[in-house]
C-alpha cells in the first residue's frame, strides 16, 4: 500500500486503498485485519482506519473475527444473487429515468466512459476493470437525477468491487462488458425508457449468472482437493 497524504476525505480514502487490497487478493477471505500495520502502510493514523473498517464492516466486506478484530469475509454465492436481485430492479428504474430526464448530458459524457471501459479490458487491469464499470453504473445513476439510488446501493457497489476482483483475478480473460455497457448508453441518449431499463436488467441479470457461477466454481474446485489431501 502507497501512503496517504491527509484530505478531508481521509477515511473513504482508507476504505478504498483497504477495499482495493481485497479486491486485487492481496488480502484473502478469511485473513484478518491489524489496524496498525494497515495505518503504518499507508502512513495515517489508527483512527480514520477504524472508521474505515467499520463502514466496510457495514458493507459485508468484513465480518466480525473469533475473539476480536475483523476478517475478511468470504463472498456466499446466495447473497451475491440476491445483491444483483436487488441491483437489477434499482438500476433498472435508474436507467428509465435517465432516458427519460438525461439523455443529452448522456450523449455528450457517456461515450468517455466507454472508451476508458475498452481501454482498461485492453490493458488487462482488473483495478481499471472495477473502477471503469463503477464510474459507468454511477453516472446512470446520476442521470436519474434520483439522489436516492445511489445511496440505497451504496453498500452493494462496494460488495461488487470486492466481488469482481475475486472473480476477475482468477478468470483467465476477463468477461468484455462494454459491448452491453455501450447498448445501455445508446438507449437512453435514444430516450428510450423501456430498452434502457430491459437492458440494464438484463446486464445485470446476466453479470449474476456469470459471478455465482465462478464462485461455485471455485468453491467446488477447493472440496474437491480437500477430498484429495484427505485420502
Amino acid at each position: 500500500m502507497k501512503a496517504i497524504v491527509a484530505q478531508p476525505n481521509l477515511v473513504e480514502q482508507v476504505r478504498d486503498a483497504i477495499l482495493e487490497e481485497v479486491a486485487s487478493g492481496a488480502i484473502a477471505p478469511g485473513d484478518r485485519i491489524i489496524q496498525e500495520q494497515i495505518a503504518q502502510a499507508l502512513g495515517v493514523s489508527r483512527q480514520p482506519v477504524q472508521q474505515a473498517l467499520a463502514l466496510l464492516r457495514n458493507q459485508g466486506v468484513l465480518l466480525d473475527a473469533p475473539g476480536r478484530g475483523l476478517l475478511v469475509a468470504p463472498l456466499d454465492p446466495a447473497h451475491v444473487q440476491h445483491m444483483y436481485d436487488i441491483r437489477a430492479a434499482i438500476e433498472g428504474l435508474a436507467a428509465r429515468r435517465a432516458a427519460e430526464l438525461g439523455a443529452e448530458r448522456a450523449a455528450k459524457a457517456g461515450p468517455a466512459l466507454i472508451e476508458a471501459g475498452r481501454k482498461a479490458v485492453a490493458a488487462g487491469s482488473v483495478a481499471k476493470l472495477i473502477a471503469a464499470d463503477m464510474k459507468f453504473h454511477e453516472f446512470i445513476y446520476a442521470l436519474s437525477a434520483n439522489p436516492l439510488i445511489a445511496t440505497a446501493l451504496e453498500a452493494h457497489l462496494t460488495y461488487t468491487q470486492r466481488l469482481m476482483g475475486e472473480v476477475l483475478i482468477r478468470d483467465e480473460k476477463p468477461r468484455d462488458i462494454w459491448d452491453q455497457h455501450e447498448a445501455i448508453l445508446k438507449a437512453i441518449v435514444s430516450a428510450d425508457a423501456e430498452r434502457a431499463e430491459t437492458l440494464v436488467r438484463s446486464h445485470l441479470t446476466q453479470a449474476a449468472g456469470f459471478m455465482v457461477k465462478r464462485l461455485r466454481g471455485k468453491s467446488a474446485e477447493a472440496a474437491g482437493s480437500a477430498r484429495s489431501l484427505s485420502g
